[in-house]
């Protein structure tokens, strides 16, 4: 497995200015990683829940342009916030503005102060994972019918680990599941997405593992290797950037020696 692994940043776009984000997203093409993520809040997750923060898609768009070589997506895209086929417009053009290199994260939502300061219905998260069983289709349907069409066929990743319903909907339509949790936690969840595999006949190969971590490969590297971890995300601050970029920086190194 470690001769595919793919090395991620997800930087945050919190607490800093877009200066110091564009540079994050740069300096993290230049360590080697193979993508920047950023996520898809209104308001801060940690520190000031007032403080600085900037809207995900138009950071991307930006990134875009600001970049040549990694991939880009969100971890994850709120499926609440937008309308479905208008996520696959926006992802079909910034698929265009990098020249294919648009990875659609996505994922129901469970942030309540975004749902309640822009007015969305924050529900249940049954119902969000309804709704997202519902969009899912409707974005493929609508890349299939937009003029001009994506740039190659957009992959998507889907954030969370419901066993019931999100990994379900993983084995339906993702090429990449994200999930939390020990590498126990992740041995257990990539077995029942292979459950959820096989049940509709897909192939589980076809759908890569990830998880984020700020542990060093020294620590970390053969745990995750066992899980069947394909994908590392180490998370980062953009105003406080360079330990993250140091992390970064060894599982690249990592990823290139093992």
């Amino acid at each position: 497995m470690s001769l595919h692994a793919r090395i991620a940043v997800q930087i945050q776009p919190q607490h800093a200015t877009y200066a110091e984000l564009r540079r994050a997203a740069v300096e993290a093409e230049d360590a080697g990683v193979d993508i920047v993520f950023t996520w898809d809040h209104f308001f801060p997750l940690t520190g000031d829940p007032d403080g600085d923060h900037f809207e995900g898609w138009t950071l991307l768009s930006a990134w875009a342009e600001a970049t040549s070589r990694v991939e880009l997506g969100h971890l994850v895209t709120c499926n609440s916030y937008r309308n479905p086929d208008l996520v696959a417009d926006m992802a079909r053009t910034v698929d265009h503005i990098s020249g294919g290199r648009l990875i659609l994260g996505i994922g129901a939502g469970w942030f309540q102060r975004d749902y309640h300061e822009y007015g969305y219905e924050f529900g249940t998260p049954g119902k969000r994972l309804a709704d997202l069983a519902d969009a899912l289709p409707r974005i493929k349907n609508r890349w299939a019918k937009l003029n001009p069409p994506p740039t190659r066929e957009i992959p998507i990743l889907i954030g969370g680990g419901g066993e019931r319903k999100t990994l379900r909907l993983t084995a339906q339509y993702a090429n990449t599941w994200h999930g939390f949790g020990n590498a126990e936690t992740l041995i257990h969840k990539n077995a029942v997405l292979d459950r959820w595999c096989a049940e509709i006949g897909r192939d589980p190969s076809e759908i890569e593992r990830s998880t984020s971590t700020r542990r060093p490969p020294s620590v970390a590297a053969d745990e995750l290797v066992k899980a069947g971890i394909g994908l590392v995300v180490i998370p980062m601050e953009a105003g406080n950037k360079d330990a993250a970029l140091a992390l970064a920086r060894q599982w690249v190194s990592w990823r290139d020696t093992a």
